[in-house]
């Protein structure tokens, strides 16, 4: 009986070593607790119950302490969600006395989505131990994940060191109600690292290859030789006379063996039996299937102060010396707007070397070929428009509003616009008749104006536009309704409970608006939200109203913006990166056609180092996440097409933002991932047939 006890002593006291606690509501302290961007906390019911604003930046908690983690493998997170929103996307991260997160410097970083009310077990894994790691990422700049992140976001902790764990949740456009009951390291076997993640530096650069590709690891499909891009080119080819495209469709892609309407000569939408539709130019039911940005220069990677990643960049006098100046013209603005001039473009200079002296036209005939071959209608915004214009596949485009901000706004991409300033509509009419030879073509079917506009929350736009300059005139017009609602600046201070003087003052400052305001701001919000889709429409009407206005491409926004934008859109565009569309609902009272505008899976057994906004396993997962995305939209009544992000690849070094996701159907190379193109063909061969019977 006794060696018994000491055997189970012993046990109980093994299986303790196993964990590491960093938090535990029922025993730590509150007061190595700390607030994260006005992340409000307390202890209630055995949880730590958190309180974050939208628009804070990073808000959360700061967990204190000190944990040698060095022998632990993994993470566990007791997490639950309090809110009735959705997914709620949190971020953990663990900290080194030297961290500097803004920088990626001695931190781990990594996120989970968490639903449910009931606390649930979240599990990220930990990183090896790596010799030359920190030394080696420090000089890695300009990618949103580099080559050491084998897990997580980023990867560069010396795991021995934590003294503090973060939990918080990145940029939240909404409020958010959630709970940490627990966070424990487990000891364990730590993975083991390929060899290349041992070199010292001057052994790891240069890391990427003449094609644009990492250097230092193998993988199938991985491009050695010319010779195996040839090679490439001509299994293609046949596989492209083999399946040349689905049976039963016109011209445009649109169902020729399915219901006729109406041929207008345009596109257009209708619903039918309960379900929208788009309605081709000679009358077949069409839904849109295909990808954004079918360009030759998706790898566009910045040099300055990286030239040494590259191996053999080419010099002035090479043929290949003409791909440091082709890019791609939508997103050049955001290369200059960054100070960022010196770039080259690895995937058209595969191109070259594919096709050959007339490689753009080589490359854009493939584009057709490949997106019919694969069960694919549309060729998405932000592509070339020289391939858009081949009249061989419908395609719509995108503009993004060269107008005057409201100074005070937050920025997203850029500022909002200003829909009172006198310029609004007659630069967006100027941007329109620039266009003209894609709003004449019938096989354009419309655009987007802007993108993922930042809306904040419900009083945000009026908020903003009162911490503008006097000078602004959505302030001057939000200025002159409150005198016309309140009558005196003393009626307008006993309802803000403020001090301004007269109406002067009020259009002088720039001060965020008191807590009483916010009535008058929420209202204001949505005279701006209106004014900004109603001035969109009318103009775009009158120059192209024969084209889909197609909205904004809402990611994250207000109900009101929704609401709102749903009067005066054609189609109301959505980026949604999700699983699945299944659950899916626009706002009570609202129904429209709702296009997809961009959403990806990506993986990182294929080279690249990041591996997108919704991760999968490996390929394979990929292919099939990709089927059950998009028939999950045919089935749901109210999407009329779904485009995927992005046609080729993005830069293995990262783009003008450092964006390096595993994104493409095609590599940087100009080869198709087969598995991917395996679950485009599944629902595309069937497109017409799932979103007709509603079939799984």
């Amino acid at each position: 009986m006794k060696r018994n006890t000491i055997l189970l002593m012993l046990v109980a006291s093994a299986a303790a070593a196993e964990e590491i606690v960093l938090f535990d509501a029922a025993m730590t302290p509150v007061s190595v607790v700390a607030s994260q961007a006005g992340g409000k906390f307390a202890l209630r019911d055995g949880l730590l119950e958190i309180e974050t604003k939208g628009n804070t930046g990073y808000p959360g908690v700061l967990i204190k302490g000190q944990w040698d983690l060095s022998k632990c493998n993994q993470l566990t997170l007791e997490l639950a969600n309090l809110d009735r929103k959705g997914e709620l996307p949190l971020t953990v991260r663990l900290d080194n006395p030297d961290a500097n997160p803004g920088k990626s410097e001695g931190v781990f970083i990594d996120r989970v989505a968490i639903r449910g009310k009931q606390p649930a077990s979240y599990t990220v894994a930990l990183p090896p131990s790596l010799p030359y790691a920190r030394e080696i990422n420090s000089k890695l700049t300009g990618m949103r994940r580099g080559p050491f992140v084998t897990t997580g976001v980023v990867s560069d902790l010396d795991a021995s060191k934590v003294v503090g764990v973060a939990v918080y949740i990145k940029e939240p456009k909404l409020d958010w109600r959630w709970a940490v009951k627990r966070i424990v390291a487990h000891t364990g076997p730590l993975p083991e690292a390929p060899a290349w993640m041992r070199l010292p530096p001057e052994k790891f650069f240069p890391f990427i290859d003449v094609y644009g590709q990492f250097k230092h690891k193998d993988w199938p499909g991985k491009t050695h030789s010319d010779a195996d891009l040839k090679r490439a080119l001509k299994n293609e080819m046949a596989d492209l006379k083999a399946r040349p495209g689905p049976d039963g469709w016109n011209k445009y892609g649109g169902w020729a063996k399915g219901p006729k309407r109406k041929a207008t000569g345009h596109f257009r939408v209708e619903k039918i039996d309960g379900k929208w539709w788009m309605i081709d130019p000679e009358g077949c039911l069409w839904w849109s299937h295909g990808p954004v940005r079918v360009t030759s220069s998706t790898a566009v990677t910045p040099l300055e102060d990286r030239e040494f990643y590259f191996t053999d960049l080419p010099k002035a006098n090479s043929p290949f010396a003409l791909f440091y100046t082709t890019r791609d013209a939508l997103l050049w603005p955001y290369y200059e707007a960054r100070g960022i001039k010196r770039t080259y473009d690895f995937s058209s200079a595969n191109a070259y070397r594919k096709y050959g002296k007339d490689w753009f036209a080589r490359y854009a005939d493939m584009a057709h070929k490949r997106l019919r071959s694969w069960g694919m209608n549309t060729i998405a915004n932000s592509s070339d428009v020289r391939i858009c214009q081949m009249q061989r596949t419908p395609y719509c485009d995108r503009f993004e509003l060269k107008s005057p901000d409201i100074e005070g706004s937050q920025s997203g991409w850029w500022k909002f616009k200003d829909p009172f300033h006198p310029e609004f509509r007659a630069n967006f009419r100027n941007q329109l008749l620039a266009r003209k030879a894609e709003l004449d073509d019938p096989w354009c079917f419309g655009f987007f104006v802007d993108n993922e506009i930042r809306w904040g929350n419900d009083t945000a736009l009026a908020e903003w536009t009162l911490q503008s300059p006097a000078t602004q005139p959505a302030k001057i017009e939000m200025i002159r309704q409150l005198k016309e609602k309140h009558g005196t600046i003393a009626k307008l201070n006993a309802a803000w409970k403020s001090d301004y003087a007269d109406w002067g003052a009020l259009l002088k400052s720039q001060q965020q608006p008191p807590a009483g305001a916010k009535d008058d701001c929420a209202s204001f919000t949505l005279v701006l939200t209106e004014a900004y889709f109603k001035n969109v429409r009318d103009e775009f009407k009158a120059v192209a109203p024969n084209k889909l206005y197609m909205g904004c491409r809402f990611a994250g926004s207000t109900k009101a913006a929704v609401v709102i934008g749903a009067k005066y859109c054609d189609i109301v565009s959505y980026n949604l990166y999700r699983y699945t569309l299944d659950d899916f609902q626009l706002p009570e009272g609202v129904d429209k056609p709702v296009m997809i505008g961009e959403f990806h899976f990506g993986a990182l057994d294929r080279g690249l180092f990041h591996a997108s906004l919704r991760a999968v396993a490996n390929q394979a997962e990929r292919g099939k996440a990709y089927a059950t995305y998009i028939a999950s939209a045919l089935r749901h009544p109210n999407f009329v097409g779904a485009h995927w992000h992005q046609f080729g690849e993005q830069p293995t070094t990262g783009r003008f933002d450092g964006e390096n996701f595993q994104n493409g159907f095609l590599d940087v190379c100009d080869t198709p991932y087969p598995e991917t193109i395996a679950g485009i063909r599944e629902v595309g061969y069937r497109l017409y047939e799932i979103r007709a019977g509603g079939k799984k």
